[in-house]
Order: structure tokens, then C-alpha cells, then sequence
């Protein structure tokens, strides 16, 4: 999932809507299948066979406890710069210092806990890429 870069000004109607709809995204599983359910009307029978303490809410939160969707963290200007920089001079021409910051971002934003690696195709595949994704989000 995108993420695109939130209005500026959290005052704003633009803002409030962007936050909704970012705060709306499924968080996991249970969020998608009580999203289907709903869709198909079968949420409705079962609640009507069931009552209404039949044991989605429950089911759903531990479905998204188990099986969470990765939403990555906003940059920060800083590491947005810093992204920035790196992708618009392409990775074929990134140190080592550059790596283990690209790294240390990645981590945050992602919430993993990758290390620098001398493999310059892992760190394309597993850092890069997904970092230049992200920033190019907030075109």
C-alpha cells in the first residue's frame, strides 16, 4: 500500500480527509475478512443467527494481532532528503556510509531489524527498492 504525504497543515480539510482514509486501511486479516463479509451480507445472517455478541470483533482483532499488513512510518524531512538524494543519483553509486544510513531508515520505517550488508544486489532488493518506492509515494 501507497502512502501518500500528508497536507502540510493538519488543520485542514485535505488533512482530515487524508487522515481518514490513511487511518481506514485494513490493518490485517481480520480487518480484510470482516471487510468481505460485509460485502457478501454474511455478516448480516450471522448476526441475526448468532446475536449480536457472535464473536467477530474478537475473532477479527486476533486475526490482525496474527497476521498484521506492513504500514510503513512517514519519512522524516531529514531522511526524506537524505532519500532523496541517493535515489535521484541512482544506486550505483552509494558508500558505505550511505548504505548503513539507508539501512538505519529502512528500519525505522519499516519497523525491521535488517543490517549492512557488502552484498550491493541484497541491499538493492531489500533496502533500495523498497525505500525508493516509498519516496516516490510522496511525488
Amino acid at each position: 500500500m501507497s502512502i501518500p504525504e500528508p497536507p502540510k497543515d493538519k488543520r485542514t480539510k485535505a488533512y482530515k480527509e487524508w487522515k481518514a482514509k490513511y487511518d481506514s486501511a485494513p490493518k490485517g486479516l481480520g480487518d480484510t475478512i470482516e471487510k468481505i463479509t460485509t460485502a457478501t451480507g454474511i455478516k448480516k445472517a450471522v448476526k441475526f443467527l448468532a446475536g449480536e455478541d457472535c464473536g467477530c470483533d474478537q475473532r477479527k482483532e486476533v486475526l490482525n494481532k496474527k497476521f498484521k499488513y506492513k504500514k510503513p512510518e512517514c519519512f522524516t524531512e531529514n531522511e526524506y532528503d537524505f532519500v532523496r538524494n541517493v535515489v535521484e543519483r541512482g544506486s550505483s553509486k552509494i558508500s558505505v556510509q550511505e548504505n548503513r544510513t539507508m539501512v538505519k531508515i529502512y528500519n525505522r520505517v519499516f519497523k525491521e531489524k535488517r543490517k549492512s550488508t557488502g552484498c550491493s544486489s541484497c541491499f538493492i532488493e531489500n533496502v533500495y527498492k523498497p525505500l525508493k518506492a516509498l519516496y516516490e509515494t510522496y511525488k
